[in-house]
């Protein structure tokens, strides 16, 4: 434990930022488990699921949770399940 008060404050500061980015982890990962279910099971709402993957992802990474590589990565990965399963 910090015995500095500056310390002490930092530890608070990184309690709560580690708090917010897993509550936005996991919004995350819920967004993009919803979107792989609609594309492998056709829904008609494949599309919009999609969409709102695709900008669950760039929140993250303006919000400093994913890096851009990763996020591109997702979002390829993504369409290319969308497009697969449209044929």
């Amino acid at each position: 434990m910090p015995n500095v008060k500056s310390a002490m404050k930092r530890v608070r500061i990184t309690k709560s930022k580690t708090l917010k980015n897993n509550i936005r982890k996991s919004a995350l990962r819920t967004t993009l488990k919803k979107c792989r279910e609609a594309i492998a099971t056709s829904d008609a709402n494949a599309a919009d699921s999609f969409k709102s993957a695709v900008k669950a992802i760039d929140r993250s990474v303006a919000k400093n949770i994913l890096h851009k590589n990763t996020a591109a990565r997702m979002k390829s990965k993504l369409a290319r399940a969308l497009n697969s399963s449209n044929k």
